[in-house]
């Protein structure tokens, strides 16, 4: 009854907020998508900084690399506190407080002066950056619920898709006539916008309070790691996305350095991809209305193992060929616009009442085992991109595996059990 109580004055409270301009729909969504950016963002705007500040700090490409991962280490621990604190104090101090860190941590990052003091500083802006995308995530939930959520992640993601579109190219040009901390600025000054837009903008959406104690943490996260639907679904969309973070990490050292590729030109290449992620994603808002999600991710996730196949394939055939690695990955891109929306809906479907949690374990998983593709493919790749390519393939053909055994089965809808 006091749960029933707790939830029918959400609804009282949300209503008398959608005089707020983000409470209308579209401009809802674009702030969640713009929230959502401030992961990619981090990731994909210094990339084409990467071989020079190798030779800046007269380091090597798994060092480079370590800086990546970091950063994905940090995004991904911070999850397991994010989600709890955001079921407890809401959603708009948590995302606060995380942007205000971003803030902090990009500036350590734009001083550095050794390879080892970046990793530290990316390490906490990895902290700072996951509240945008989880949190995104769990507002999605609360405001659409368990059937809608779907469509409205697959928006989400599409605008969000303009992030990777701008970043690389836009630090590109930007390293032509500044040197590489101005991406570290130019990601603080995007992340004051991001606060101010939150603060002023964005109602709280809680639509009851969690405990703090450790045991009702333990509790909730308790009941996410037995679930087997949710640990199936977040390592299924793990392992695609895994693979794209794979690729842009390792983007900078395989077109740069191994294809000669110009560094003004870098950014054009991620335009394909960001074409297929668009598309994908825009087609799973269309799917979202006429197909069950188990359906979706699984032929997403049969498109991304394809996609790899042909990228390993054409490879063999054209070693030198920056093609032969941008057209595949443009598939793959569309497949992971598939995966990853349904794979969040079907994940957080059964969980309204710790939302936050289960968004915040989902993004551990997702972070998680990108940091670990990501570190391998720097220790493997030395002068040829085929280490990457069979990284990529491998984690989609598990995911796929994955993702069979979820369509198979049926995931269960909020309240009911899975089918047998």
């Amino acid at each position: 009854m006091k749960k029933t109580a707790h939830r029918r004055a959400f609804r009282v409270r949300y209503r008398a907020m959608s005089s707020s301009p983000a409470h209308d729909s579209p401009r809802l969504l674009a702030l969640l998508a713009a929230l959502a950016a401030l992961g990619p963002l981090s990731v994909d705007m210094y990339l084409p900084a990467m071989p020079g500040m190798m030779r800046a700090f007269d380091t090597d490409i798994a060092h480079m690399h370590l800086t990546a991962s970091a950063y994905l280490w940090g995004f991904a621990i911070f999850h397991l506190a994010c989600g709890p604190l955001a079921d407890r104090f809401g959603r708009r101090p948590v995302l606060i407080g995380g942007t205000l860190l971003f803030i902090v941590a990009s500036l350590g990052c734009a001083q550095s002066t050794g390879v080892l003091e970046l990793a530290y500083y990316r390490f906490v802006q990895g902290i700072g950056a996951c509240v945008g995308p989880t949190l995104a995530r769990t507002i999605a939930r609360d405001v659409y619920g368990p059937t809608r959520a779907a469509r409205a992640l697959s928006l989400i993601a599409m605008l969000m898709a303009l992030a990777p579109a701008v970043a690389p190219g836009l630090g590109g040009v930007m390293l032509r006539f500044v040197p590489w901390p101005s991406v570290f600025l130019f990601l603080a000054g995007y992340a004051v916008v991001i606060a101010v837009l939150v603060f002023r903008y964005l109602p709280e959406t809680l639509p009851l309070r969690q405990s703090l104690h450790p045991l009702a943490i333990a509790r909730n996260y308790g009941e996410l790691i037995v679930h087997p639907f949710f640990l199936a679904v977040s390592i299924a969309g793990a392992l695609v996305y895994a693979g794209l973070l794979a690729y842009l990490t390792a983007s900078g050292f395989v077109f740069i350095d191994m294809l000669g590729v110009p560094l003004p030109w870098f950014g054009l290449i991620f335009l394909t991809s960001v074409v297929g992620y668009m598309s994908g994603s825009a087609l799973s808002a269309r799917l979202a209305s006429h197909h069950r999600s188990e359906t979706v991710m699984f032929a997403g996730s049969s498109i991304a193992v394809a996609s790899t196949v042909i990228m390993l394939a054409a490879y063999w055939l054209l070693p030198q060929s920056v093609l032969a690695l941008v057209l595949p990955m443009t598939l793959y891109a569309l497949a992971l616009g598939l995966v990853m929306p349904h794979a969040m809906a079907i994940a957080l479907r059964p969980f309204a009442h710790i939302a936050g949690t289960a968004s915040a374990l989902l993004g551990f998983v997702q972070m998680g085992l990108a940091a670990l593709v990501t570190a391998m493919v720097g220790e493997l790749l030395v002068d040829t991109p085929l280490p990457l390519i069979l990284c990529m393939l491998g984690a989609s053909a598990l995911g796929l595996v994955l993702a069979s055994w979820v369509q198979w089965r049926g995931a269960p809808v909020e309240g009911l059990p899975a089918t047998d």
